[in-house]
């Protein structure tokens, strides 16, 4: 009897083999149970012992003004949701000192581009946190706002990541939304391009920083876009290894000027994650995302070859403001990791333990 295609593909992904990208965009359409029973299995080969990290953070918006005004944004001040503002430097660190009395290790400052500030805003910005907190990891910014900022002042990349990493940038999160032409064309035309992403990660990696690299899906892009996404993330790591995490998000249309999309099903989100985990074989960590999924189904999703729940104690307003509210604390972070069969493990940010709640 001659074996199936399929059959050779789950040979192949039980024995931890790379697959292809025609084989990825097939899984999608897996019995959910067997795909989640591979899934683990890549899972576990990558990082073993059944162990969850998370990490105790803030995000700080502080700002809502931006330039690039997407379609899948309810946040921005032109969106006509919420009100302009700025947080001012002092109140920054206000929040800053919040989380370290919190025991948090973690702060992630996430704007937009704003039309009025500039490198030195950021250098600042950063500079006055990381002096009167130098324990504090910046895990800040956002590759739109490095590319934009350099455009703007006409100044290199280069240069941008090199001022910002001197005045205590640690690390920048990869936020990629969809790395589709046909779909940024359509919902963030202003944003930089799916290959000036790519240069943005590329600049990191020259100045040995690390990111994270995300997937926004569910805005109209076809299962091969998605993999496509994913295949463009795949060669970018083996061309830097600079990704500790892979985060997949399904898009939230409310409030925002897609709102006439259908959200994406609790079992497309199991898919996505699944998929991601056998496809992506040079990232060890993909992170269940309850912020917008929740957190049973982040619970599940640890099933599914999800090892890590990213950040607790997390001020987040840009989710928030689809009308999506979904909070957690360090307790019940471990009691969800736990009842899901899993090791919870207190991490920093490049993914070290710190305490484990066996």
């Amino acid at each position: 009897m001659e074996r199936s295609d399929k059959d050779s593909l789950k040979e192949k992904i039980y024995a931890g083999k790379r697959i292809s990208v025609s084989e990825a965009a097939g899984l999608f359409s897996w019995d959910l149970i067997e795909l989640g029973r591979a899934s683990d299995f890549r899972m576990r080969l990558r990082t073993p012992g059944g162990r969850v990290g998370f990490i105790i953070d803030r995000i700080i918006n502080f700002t809502n003004i931006c330039e690039a005004a997407c379609a899948f944004c309810a946040f921005h001040a032109r969106a006509g949701r919420i009100e302009p503002y700025k947080l001012e430097l002092d109140q920054i660190m206000e929040k800053v000192q919040g989380l370290v009395a919190a025991g948090g290790t973690q702060v992630m400052l996430q704007g937009g581009l704003h039309p009025e500030y500039t490198l030195d805003t950021y250098s600042t910005m950063v500079r006055t946190i990381k002096e009167r907190f130098p324990d504090i990891y910046l895990h800040s910014f956002s590759p739109a706002e490095l590319f934009y900022v350099a455009q703007k002042e006409a100044i290199s990349l280069d240069y941008v990541v090199g001022r910002l990493k001197e005045a205590g940038l640690d690390s920048v999160p990869g936020a990629s939304d969809m790395l589709v032409e046909r779909v940024r064309a359509r919902i963030s035309p202003k944003k930089l391009t799916s290959r000036q992403w790519c240069g943005v990660m590329e600049c990191l990696h020259r100045h040995s920083m690390k990111s994270s690299a995300t997937m926004t899906y569910g805005l109209g892009e076809t299962l091969e876009e998605r993999v496509s996404h994913l295949d463009l993330v795949r060669d970018v790591q083996d061309k830097t290894g600079i990704f500790r995490a892979f985060i997949p998000w399904s898009f939230s249309p409310a409030n925002t000027a897609l709102d006439h999309i259908p959200p994406a099903t609790s079992i497309e989100y199991l898919r996505v994650v699944a998929v991601s985990r056998i496809f992506l074989d040079n990232i060890d960590y993909i992170q269940a995302g309850w912020l917008t999924e929740g957190m049973k189904l982040a619970q599940v999703a640890l099933s599914f070859g999800a090892n890590d729940m990213g950040g607790v104690l997390t001020e987040e307003v840009v989710v928030g403001a689809t009308g999506i509210q979904t909070k957690a604390d360090r307790d019940e972070m471990i009691k969800i990791i736990k009842n899901a069969g899993m090791i919870p493990v207190q991490r920093d940010s490049d993914y070290k333990e710190i305490r484990v709640f066996a």
